[in-house]
C-alpha cells in the first residue's frame, strides 16, 4: 500500500503547495482522498496514473477539498474512460456532485456512482473497509479510516526447509497449495504463521481537535492530521475548525497510532519544519508531508 501526497496546502494553493488531495494506492485501485483544485495536474507529475482512479473520498464541501473534481471527471471522459467512478462524501454529495456534473460541454462517457454517508457510517469494498466519523469544521465534515482485511502468516522458511521443501515447491506452497514431499502431504498452513491484521490509514479531512477523530484513529497503522498553524494560533485555528501540528501529534499520541503525518499547512509558513518540530516533541514519529511524497505503507 503506498500514499502520494497530492496537495499540502491550507485553504488556498501556494508556489509551493496544491491544494487537498492524496492518493491510496491499495494494488486494486487508486483511491483519492479528497480532491482540491490542481488535483489532476499533480497526478500527471506523481508515480500515479489519474485513469487508475477508481473511488474518491470527500471529507467536505469547502473548495480546496473538492474543486479539482470536474476539471479531473471532464478530462477522464476526454480520455475515454468507460470504467464507473464512485464518489463518498458527507449527506450533501448527491446534490452538489450533480451540479459538478452537468458544469459546461462535455460528454459523460462513463457511470459516476454518488455515495452521501453520515458520520459512522461503514463501506464494505473488495479488500478493505472505509468507516467515517464526524470531524470538527463549520461545515459537514467526514474523516476516513481505511482498513485493509486480514493478512494471511508469514511463510516459515526453516519449517519448510526440515519438512523437505525444495525448489518451485515454496512459491506454491506461499501460493496456498499443498505439495508432496517424501510420501506426505504438506498443507500450507503448517509452514505459514498466524494471520496478521491488515494496514490502516486514518485521514482527518479539516478539523479542530476531536474525540471522534481521536476513537476512530485508535491503533491505526498511519494517521494523515491537518496542521494548519503552530501551537501559539491553535486557538485562533480552533475557532475555525483546524488543529496546530502540537494538537495533532497529542491526538496520535493518545490514538496510539504508528506514525502521524501532517498537512493542510497555512499559506503563512514558507517552511513548515518548525511545525514538525512542535509535533515531534509531542509525537517522535510524526512527519510533515510535502507535494508529490511517496510513502510505503508496509505491512506489520
Amino acid at each position: 500500500m503506498q500514499i502520494t501526497f497530492l496537495g499540502t496546502a491550507g485553504s488556498w494553493p501556494t508556489k509551493e503547495r496544491n491544494a487537498s488531495s492524496i492518493a491510496v494506492d491499495t494494488e486494486r485501485e487508486l483511491i483519492l482522498l479528497d480532491c482540491g483544485e490542481g488535483t489532476q495536474r499533480q497526478l500527471f507529475s506523481s508515480s500515479q496514473s489519474f485513469m487508475r482512479v477508481r473511488r474518491v473520498f470527500l471529507s467536505h464541501f469547502h473548495g480546496d477539498h473538492f474543486l479539482g473534481l470536474p476539471g479531473l471527471i471532464q478530462s477522464m471522459c476526454l480520455n475515454h474512460r468507460e470504467e464507473p467512478l464512485a464518489i463518498y462524501g458527507p449527506p450533501e454529495t448527491r446534490e452538489i456532485v450533480e451540479r459538478i456534473l452537468n458544469l459546461g460541454y462535455f460528454t459523460l462517457r462513463f457511470r459516476v456512482d454518488i455515495h452521501p454517508l453520515e458520520p459512522g457510517a461503514s463501506v464494505e469494498l473488495e479488500g478493505y473497509t472505509v468507516r467515517t466519523s464526524k470531524a470538527e469544521h463549520p461545515v459537514p465534515s467526514l474523516a476516513f479510516r481505511l482498513d485493509e482485511g486480514p493478512k494471511r502468516g508469514r511463510f516459515d522458511a526453516p519449517k519448510a526447509h526440515q519438512l523437505g521443501i525444495r525448489g518451485t515447491d515454496f512459491a506454491r506452497l506461499e501460493a496456498g497449495e499443498s505439495v508432496e514431499v517424501g510420501g506426505r502431504t504438506v498443507r500450507p498452513e503448517e509452514v505459514m504463521g498466524p494471520p496478521r491484521a491488515g494496514r490502516s490509514i486514518v485521514y482527518s479531512g479539516d478539523s479542530a481537535p476531536s474525540e471522534e477523530i481521536r476513537r476512530l484513529a485508535t491503533g491505526a497503522t498511519l494517521l494523515i492530521h491537518e496542521a494548519t498553524t503552530a501551537s501559539d494560533l491553535e486557538a485562533e485555528a480552533n475557532v475555525w475548525g483546524h488543529s496546530s501540528a502540537r494538537q495533532a501529534a497529542a491526538l496520535a499520541r493518545e490514538a496510539g497510532v504508528q506514525e502521524l503525518f501532517l498537512t493542510h499547512f497555512s499559506s503563512r509558513y514558507k517552511v513548515v519544519e518548525p511545525l514538525e518540530a512542535e509535533a515531534r516533541a509531542v509525537f517522535p514519529a510524526s512527519r510533515a508531508a510535502r507535494d508529490l511524497l511517496d510513502h510505503l505503507i508496509r505491512q506489520p
